[in-house]
């Protein structure tokens, strides 16, 4: 792609980041440019980001609902799933889905509950009294 052929069209993460391309100068010979973005890119980040809101939706209604517990909600809305929480806690997998639990939930200590809302970058209470 020729240098002045790369698209600049506003997206998303216009304000935040440019991505470097490689291009043809006018003598024929690649360099780097910095690009906005283009089109296509930005409506898949859109949408990207739309599944993940509608992720975070369904965790909220599910934890109101009493379907699961508030780390639930958290891990979507933090973009974790299990391995990466169990990395930032120490808890094993298997401990972390039994906590998705309301009832074992309401039954842990608040020293586990201080590494869940560490790693979510909450309070202690405010992981306890989340209602959805």
């Amino acid at each position: 792609m020729k240098k002045e052929d790369l698209p600049q069209d506003p997206g998303a993460l216009d304000n935040f980041t440019r991505e470097v391309c490689y291009v043809k100068n006018e003598d024929g010979k690649y360099e780097t440019a910095l690009s906005k973005g283009w089109e296509v890119k930005a409506q898949a980040l859109d949408s990207a980001w739309e599944d993940v809101n509608a992720r975070i939706e369904e965790a909220r209604q599910a934890v109101k609902n009493g379907e699961k517990s508030p780390i639930h909600y958290f891990m979507e809305l933090r973009l974790m799933d299990l391995p990466v929480l169990s990395g930032y806690t120490g808890f094993f997998p298997f401990f972390i889905k039994r906590h998705l639990k309301p009832a074992i939930f309401a039954g842990l200590s608040d020293r586990k509950l201080a590494k869940y809302a560490t790693a979510f970058d909450v309070t202690v209470e405010e992981l306890k009294n989340f209602k959805g």
